[in-house]
């Protein structure tokens, strides 16, 4: 299975991953924020913080493809852990404005880019190389599944069937790829190339994506940890 993604689709994902958490984070407080997620030994502040400090992070890559000047997404990977616990400790409201405010800033620096500045090679944080124009599907990645994650009432269900394609064929790209996915009567399996003893796993796309991505655990299916 396979589909092409274009740099409005990404943009387009991105703004509703966005909506998605802030709408599920908008009555949270801070009992709800200290609810556990679905990764290990992360709260729903967590996730708030990671979000925010992702979207800032993601600015710098953004200024580093407007100006020329090399701006690593953190400064290293303890300042971006430390950041993650500085916002975690934040008051309710003032970690949801963060999430908002966030995105607002790197939503408006993306306007600003050129088509030649969306050309420019960029660093991520795990060292690839790669134009600024992958940064909008980092992005929508980054949200859309932490949306799922703050469990308050958004599902894999709730995403739009090609983000979930670009999801899972990513995934399988990192986790697996001896697999490859393949469309059978309006559902997607998931099937071992070559010799492995590995079983297939068929599956309706929202479902094989929260498998894929360690959310949700498929019987009979190899066990996978949280990827993201």
């Amino acid at each position: 299975m396979s589909s092409t993604r274009t740099l409005a689709d990404a943009r387009g994902w991105a703004a509703l991953g966005t909506e998605l958490f802030l709408e599920a984070a908008a009555p949270f407080g801070p009992a709800e924020y200290a609810v556990p997620s679905p990764l290990p030994g992360w709260t729903r502040a967590h996730l708030a913080a990671h979000l925010a400090a992702n979207a800032d992070a993601l600015g710098n890559l953004v200024h580093w493809a407007a100006t020329g000047e090399p701006t690593p997404m953190y400064a290293s990977p303890e300042e971006r852990l430390a950041g993650i616990e500085r916002g975690r400790t934040l008051p309710a409201a003032e970690l949801t404005a963060w999430v908002r405010e966030s995105a607002q800033r790197l939503a408006a620096a993306t306007d600003a880019l050129t088509p030649e500045q969306w050309q420019t090679p960029v660093v991520t944080a795990q060292g690839r190389t790669v134009p600024a124009t992958e940064l909008p599907w980092m992005r929508a990645r980054e949200a859309c599944v932490h949306a799922v994650d703050l469990a308050g009432g958004v599902t894999f269900a709730d995403l739009p069937a090609a983000f979930l394609v670009q999801l899972c064929e990513d995934v399988l790209a990192k986790r697996a790829p001896a697999f490859a996915l393949r469309t059978l009567d309006g559902s997607v399996r998931w099937d071992p190339l070559g010799e492995t003893e590995e079983p297939a796993v068929e599956a309706g796309l929202p479902l094989l994506a929260a498998y894929l991505t360690g959310r949700q655990q498929i019987a009979a299916a190899p066990a996978l940890g949280p990827w993201l």
